[in-house]
């Protein structure tokens, strides 16, 4: 059964890892790649990665991508999410600390934050424009 707007945007706003998928060209099918994002109800899609990797390349290239997280219990649930990106920039110190903030125990990120080089970093912040939601057992 499909999810609603606020169950599924609530469900998107939890710290799940995300597949990040993005055409790739040449003949090829889609690269999909594994992130960490962040995103608000009702707001934008943010993910960072390193400038010089394929996945920036491509998502530069094609302008777009979509981002898939799931569950797997006690129901298995997804979303599924695609929209152009609507900005892209060095990644700040606040979007390293916010983003890695959600999947780190809280005694990790600054660690984890220093040991990261900002100068090779890029955050990637999307407009959600095509939804697929379903929930595979629930009522909701």
């Amino acid at each position: 059964m499909p999810l609603s707007v606020a169950v599924r945007e609530a469900f998107l706003a939890e710290a799940h890892i995300a597949s990040l998928a993005v055409e790739s060209g040449e003949g090829r099918a889609p690269l999909t790649v594994p992130v960490w994002y962040d995103y608000s109800p009702g707001g934008e899609i943010r993910f960072l990665t390193d400038g010089d990797s394929l996945k920036a390349r491509l998502v530069a290239k094609a302008g777009r991508f979509t981002i898939l997280v799931q569950r797997i219990s006690p129901t298995y649930r997804y979303v599924s999410v695609e929209g152009p990106v609507v900005h892209s920039a060095p990644t700040t110190l606040e979007d390293l600390t916010r983003i890695s903030g959600r999947y780190l125990p809280a005694d990790a990120v600054s660690g984890y934050v220093q040991g990261s080089d900002l100068n090779v970093l890029v955050t990637f912040r999307m407009w959600p424009e095509h939804w697929l939601s379903a929930d595979l057992g629930s009522m909701d």
